[in-house]
């Protein structure tokens, strides 16, 4: 073995599922960010947790409105997600790059063709380096068994399907 850094040990650990995390901005227009940690945290209760970068804009909306959608999209829609992925919900209308649509029981909108998406409520929020945490509890999830998941390869610099071996 040599010694590597951390951000290449996120190739080792290749594939890692693709979220794309939804919110509101505070003058109710959609938002949404590709994020490449998410886990299950707890079954019961039902817990996720993911990190965002800290200058985070759709964090800083978890933060003050403590609702978001988790959403894992499909493999169709890589270069959307991509896309989502280069530019600031803080000067760029991200809506205008995906079609959205409405889940029950919440007004945060979400991309249309995803696999799964959560509906989640900010537990609490921790301090980890250069990242938050956060920690969620799930209020609704949603599924369609007929897509297939996308994941980030390596290092978060392409986007697929996993392959089952």
């Amino acid at each position: 073995m040599e010694k590597i850094d951390i951000a290449k040990a996120t190739e080792y650990t290749s594939p890692n599922p693709v979220t794309v995390v939804c919110t509101l901005k505070e003058d109710g227009t959609p938002n949404l960010a590709p994020v490449s940690w998410f886990t299950y945290l707890s079954f019961n209760p039902p817990m996720i947790g993911f990190a965002m970068g800290k200058p985070s804009c759709t964090g800083k909306m978890v933060r003050e409105t403590g609702e978001a959608v988790i959403t894992v999209p499909s493999t169709g829609m890589a270069g959307k997600v991509m896309k989502c992925g280069m530019s600031s919900g803080n000067d760029t209308d991200k809506s205008d790059i995906m079609e959205l649509t409405d889940i029950p029981g919440t007004e945060v909108r979400i991309p249309e063709g995803c696999k799964l998406a959560m509906h989640v409520r900010l537990n609490r929020c921790e301090d980890v380096g250069d990242h938050y945490l956060y920690i969620c509890d799930v209020d609704d999830v949603y599924g369609d068994e007929n897509r297939d998941a996308l994941f980030a390869w390596k290092g978060y610099t392409a986007l697929a399907a996993a392959e089952q071996k």
